[in-house]
């Protein structure tokens, strides 16, 4: 196609979504599974417009997955208003670490006893399809502010987290491999790949997103300086963060999501003797002006035409991520394993590693099955794949990687977007209907 033909359809794409929205709303649909499908159509088993190889544009295909990836990463932290000290993180994390690690143990021993991997190709594959995805977990519940819902925040948390807490992971696959150096005793893995590129990532990310939305919210309420550009505030901190974490080896994914939270957790002080901005009385509200430089609301302003933009951005790269992942798998082999393999890992290992991370939390039956169900593959499990290419695998273990996980991100963006959203409907009026029956019970006063 030429560049003029693309145009044309990415801007009847573009349209057809805003015109298709409601419509949308009322099926068991999602815009990933469109995505999904426009891709495959586009690529080698439809019309052969787009052929993304994972092979032949390996490095290119990893950054736009990376770039992808940092977006929805950003824009999660910045959604997540629950202090950090707060004890409902225990689950993310929990759920980001100890379940993510006994999927990565589950998936290598069944790639070695049952699909004929070498140790490290299995570490690697349960590494590429350990974490879950922020990005696609978009029709869960509520997950902003500081009073979300437990399930759609423990899912987003996870998401936030598990894509840089899989990276330590990766490079031990790789470095069984022979492919990246572990150190004598693996302790360069110990050090390095796990301990520092965890701790300094995320130390580096909270580090620069504190000390830019403060420095920002003081030039803004103290001297209506640094306003507007709001966009390249996001972007340029986004760029900040994960640079300097990948300068000192560090995770740039844990060092970009927590300066999103961090951002997300900066609060003006207000000036003595003032007071917060009355409800406008007109339609139009108070200027951006206004809100972005009074001491009592140039954080949230701030925060919230960030948080605006990168939005925008992240359904952005959700399409077009999406649309090659879909195209993509016409480059998946003829492999017998997925028709076994995928289900196992979605339908039995996913809810077992839950209800062992989860275990002595209290939650009730459906809240631990939503969770267990919901372990969404998506880009993480594609940049991952990608960056394994990269780094010199190929032959039959490539292949059967490639194949592994292609159709499990697009096994899982078909079957948690048909069910997504029966299944929080039902999960939301069960909660609904919890209220009621505890004031049936206590009765009046």
């Amino acid at each position: 196609m030429t560049l003029a033909e693309w145009s044309v359809f990415i801007g009847v794409l573009l349209v057809t979504m805003v015109l298709a929205g409601t419509l949308l709303g009322r099926l068991p649909l999602n815009s990933a599974m469109i995505y999904l499908g426009l891709g495959w159509l586009l690529g080698p088993d439809g019309i052969d417009v787009l052929r993304p190889d994972p092979f032949a544009h390996t490095a290119m295909l990893e950054r736009l997955a990376e770039v992808g990836l940092l977006i929805s990463l950003f824009a999660v932290g910045l959604r997540l208003g629950v202090p950090l000290r707060d004890v409902r993180w225990r689950l993310p994390l929990r759920l980001a670490f100890l379940s993510m690690a006994v999927v990565v143990a589950a998936v290598a021993v069944i790639g070695v006893a049952w699909l004929g991997l070498s140790w490290g190709a299995a570490v690697l594959l349960g590494a590429i399809l350990a974490p879950t995805d922020p990005v696609l977990a978009s029709d869960l519940p509520a997950d902003a502010g500081s009073h979300p819902d437990l399930l759609g925040f423990s899912l987003a948390g996870e998401g936030g987290l598990n894509d840089g807490a899989a990276f330590p992971f990766v490079m031990l696959g790789l470095g069984l491999m022979g492919l990246h150096e572990l150190g004598p005793g693996l302790a360069r893995w110990w050090a390095i790949d796990l301990a520092w590129a965890t701790a300094g990532g995320v130390a580096i990310g909270a580090l620069l997103g504190a000390a830019t939305g403060r420095l920002v919210v003081y030039l803004r309420s103290r001297h209506d300086e640094a306003v507007g550009r709001d966009e390249f505030l996001g972007l340029g901190l986004l760029a900040m963060a994960y640079g300097l974490a990948q300068i000192c080896h560090a995770s740039g994914f844990l060092a970009v999501f927590a300066a999103g939270l961090a951002l997300q957790r900066v609060r003006e002080r207000p000036r003595s003797h003032t007071r917060p901005l009355a409800a406008a009385a007109s339609s139009e509200g108070h200027s951006y002006e206004t809100l972005a430089t009074h001491s009592h609301h140039a954080s949230a302003t701030m925060h919230d035409s960030v948080q605006a933009f990168n939005a925008q951005l992240e359904r952005l790269a959700e399409m077009a991520l999406v649309l090659l992942v879909g195209a993509m798998l016409a480059y998946a082999r003829p492999l017998p394993a997925v028709w076994w393999f995928v289900p196992l890992l979605l339908g039995l290992l996913r809810p077992l590693s839950v209800l062992a991370a989860t275990w002595g939390e209290r939650l009730s039956r459906p809240q631990r099955a939503m969770i267990g169900w919901f372990g969404i593959r998506g880009i993480g499990s594609v940049f991952y794949l990608l960056l394994a290419v990269h780094a010199g695998l190929d032959g039959r273990t490539a292949d059967t990687l490639v194949t592994l996980t292609l159709w499990t991100v697009a096994t899982s963006i078909v079957a948690h977007g048909l069910t997504a959203q029966p299944l929080m409907q039902r999960y939301l009026a069960r909660r609904r209907r919890q209220p009621a029956r505890q004031a049936k019970t206590t009765g009046p006063p």
